[in-house]
C-alpha cells in the first residue's frame, strides 16, 4: 500500500469521479488533503464529511478562468506551508464538431484548452517553482487514452489536449529528475464516471473494444495515482500508465 503518512497532497477535480476516489485513497494512505472543485455541490461535501477536510483546505476555482491554476496553487500554500504532491485530474470533454457552425468548433476548442492544458500547465509551473525551494515533489497528471490513439471525430479538441498533457509531463519529467522533482501520467481509457457511455447502444460498442469486458472504476485509477504521488517508484519518472483494460496497448 502506498505511503503519504505526513504528506500534503492537492487533488483538483476533487469532487466526484476519479478525483474524489483519488482524494480518499490519498487520504487512507496518510495524507493530509487539500481539494478543489469548480463550486460547492453535493458532492464535494460528501467528501469533505468523508474525510473530515477543514473548510480552509477545500477550495473552488472555475479552471476556465485565466490564471485560475496560479490562483488555485497559490491558495492552496496558504492553506498549508509544504506542499508534496499533486494530482492534476480536473477536466472536461466538450466536442469540436467538424461539421456545421465555426462557432462550436472553436469554443469547444477553447474549453479543452483552457481547462484540460493551461490550467494544468499553469499548476505544474507552480508546483515547480514551490518544489525547488522544498527539494523536490512530485506531480500526477491524468491525461487519457485520447492523448495516445485519438477519439471520435467530433473528440479532437480533447484529444489533442491529452497529447499535450502527455508530451509536458515527459518534458518536465526529464528536466527536472536531477531537482528530484518527479512527473508521471495516468492516461485511463473508459472509467465509470459521468464521462462513459450511458446510451446502451454506444455503450455495448464501447466495453466490446475492452479485452477485459468492462469500463475501469475509478478506485483503480486512484489505486495507481496514489502509489505514484507516494514517489515509492523515482525511477518511472516520466512514465505514462495505461488503465484502459488492454483497449490500447503500446
Amino acid at each position: 500500500m502506498a505511503d503519504l503518512q505526513g504528506k500534503t497532497v492537492l487533488v483538483t477535480g476533487a469532487s466526484r469521479g476519479i478525483g474524489a476516489a483519488i482524494a480518499r485513497g490519498a487520504a487512507d494512505a496518510g495524507a493530509g488533503l487539500i481539494v478543489h472543485a469548480s463550486g460547492p455541490g453535493a458532492a464535494i461535501e460528501s467528501l469533505i464529511k468523508d474525510r473530515s477536510i477543514p473548510a480552509s483546505r477545500v477550495l473552488y476555482e472555475d479552471l476556465s478562468r485565466p490564471g485560475a491554476g496560479f490562483r488555485l496553487f497559490a491558495r492552496a500554500l496558504a492553506a498549508a506551508p509544504r506542499i508534496d504532491a499533486v494530482a492534476n485530474n480536473a477536466g472536461l470533454y466538450a466536442e469540436t464538431p467538424l461539421d456545421g457552425a465555426e462557432a462550436p468548433w472553436t469554443e469547444g476548442w477553447a474549453a479543452n484548452i483552457a481547462v484540460n492544458l493551461q490550467a494544468p500547465a499553469d499548476l505544474c509551473r507552480a508546483a515547480i517553482a514551490h518544489y525547488r525551494e522544498k527539494g523536490g515533489g512530485v506531480v500526477v497528471n491524468i491525461a487519457s487514452r485520447a492523448g495516445h490513439r485519438g477519439d471520435a471525430i467530433d473528440g479532437a479538441g480533447y484529444a489533442a489536449s491529452k497529447g499535450a498533457i502527455l508530451a509536458m509531463t515527459k518534458t518536465f519529467a526529464r528536466a527536472l529528475a536531477p531537482e528530484n522533482i518527479l512527473f508521471y501520467a495516468v492516461a485511463p481509457g473508459w472509467v465509470e464516471t459521468r464521462m462513459a457511455p450511458k446510451d446502451v447502444a454506444a455503450r455495448a460498442k464501447a466495453v466490446a473494444d475492452i479485452p477485459l469486458g468492462r469500463v475501469a472504476s475509478p478506485e483503480e485509477v486512484a489505486a495507481m495515482t496514489v502509489f505514484l504521488l507516494s514517489g515509492a517508484c523515482p525511477s518511472a519518472t516520466g512514465a505514462t500508465f495505461d488503465i484502459n483494460g488492454a483497449s490500447y496497448v503500446r
